[in-house]
């Protein structure tokens, strides 16, 4: 476990948040960790790190068969036209890798850059998935 993890897992006691973790293979997309369904239980999640045109950053959480469409969603969400973030980005806002983004780097987004979009479905599970920082 690196620094960050360690930073992650004690903040999460502090605040008397229950976690567990389970150890995988690298996953980098949806599709390569669907093996992993029915062994770890929970919602299965995915995040989009985005930024649109003028600048500003977005994190989409939704569960991992959500179809968003990055033409249509800036009218819901209230941002200018979106792409994906490049890595350089995503590790000097979030510290994160491509392949591990999940809501839980916003523990680095120091200055609150990002603004986090989360799918209404996700609250029909009584538990979540997101990676430890990590995609492992």
């Amino acid at each position: 476990m690196n620094d960050a993890q360690q930073s992650l897992f004690d903040r999460f006691e502090t605040l008397t948040i229950q976690t567990k973790t389970t150890e995988h293979e690298a996953a980098f997309t949806v599709g390569e960790a669907q093996h992993l369904r029915g062994l770890i239980e929970g919602g299965h999640c995915k995040n989009l790190f985005l930024k649109d045109k003028k600048s500003q950053i977005w994190l989409i959480v939704c569960l991992e068969d959500a179809k968003i469409n990055l033409k249509t969603a800036p009218a819901k969400i209230g941002s200018a036209r979106l792409s994906f973030g490049n890595p350089e980005l995503m590790d000097e806002v979030l510290g994160l890798k491509p392949g591990s983004v999940t809501p839980f780097g916003l523990i680095n987004d120091k200055t609150i850059r990002v603004n986090v979009i989360l799918e209404k479905t996700m609250m029909e599970y009584q538990l979540l998935n997101f990676h430890p920082l990590i995609n492992t």
